[in-house]
């Protein structure tokens, strides 16, 4: 049934917390991500699309219950993210989890913690921009899902100023092109130059191809965004 979203292997998400938030779930994939040998889960050195996935799904999860209810317009909001983001199929699997998940306890401070002791930088603010994107859903992101999702960025292990420049691209600030470049604006155009170029590689949708073409296609929505603030910048400054 979850063929989709538990694809790609499972690795650190069978143990800890979220194997526990989720056992109900993955139980009946664990011949599939076992080895026959063995009989123990398998460690992978890079994030697996469905160790993302399913943490994509708890921290989502998490978000939508941040001010104390779930609606079914946002169940419906969620869901037609995921339908324009990875198709119908997978929307059906994402959203059949998710109603499970959120009848759960979430310990999103552990959950977090498991996370980023197993998840690689580049998936990390890939599932940021993700949480971004989902509460954006509805139209607009509230203070509780956004003081929550700055918890979480915290909790991964996420930089400030990579938290700062991701939640420009959906709540602009004053200087919000700068931020997303992680300048200042008294930067010299050189800096400029340069913070785009670190900024480009850093967002590159080749970082998460590993991830697979489904989240490999979210993550070109952050590397335009770093592209249209450079462009504003060099717009207003008359750069060449």
């Amino acid at each position: 049934m979850f063929g989709k979203w538990l694809g790609g292997g499972l690795g650190f998400v069978m143990g800890g917390p979220i194997g526990g938030l989720l056992g109900f779930i993955v139980g009946s994939v664990i011949d599939s991500t076992t080895d026959s040998s063995s009989g123990s889960t398998q460690r992978k050195t890079r994030t697996s699309q469905g160790d993302f996935g399913v943490s994509l799904l708890v921290l989502v999860a998490a978000v939508m219950k941040a001010d104390g209810k779930v609606v079914k317009s946002e169940l419906d909001y969620v869901k037609q993210f995921f339908v324009r983001q990875f198709g119908n199929e997978a929307a059906k699997e994402a959203v059949l989890m998710l109603k499970d998940i959120l009848k759960q306890d979430i310990l999103v401070r552990d959950i977090c913690i498991q996370i980023s002791h197993n998840m690689d930088y580049s998936s990390r603010l890939q599932l940021l921009h993700l949480l971004f994107n989902v509460s954006l859903a509805d139209g607009s992101i509230n203070k509780a899902e956004s003081d929550l999702i700055e918890k979480i960025s915290g909790a991964l292990g996420i930089a400030n100023n990579d938290f700062v420049s991701i939640r420009n691209m959906f709540i602009p600030e004053t200087d919000s092109s700068y931020k997303i470049l992680e300048i200042e604006r008294t930067s010299t155009n050189d800096e400029v130059k340069k913070a785009y170029r670190r900024m480009a590689m850093k967002y590159h949708p080749d970082k998460v191809s590993h991830l697979g073409d489904d989240f490999r296609k979210t993550a070109d929505e952050k590397f335009k965004k770093v592209n249209e603030a450079y462009e504003k910048i060099k717009k207003e400054r008359n750069m060449v």
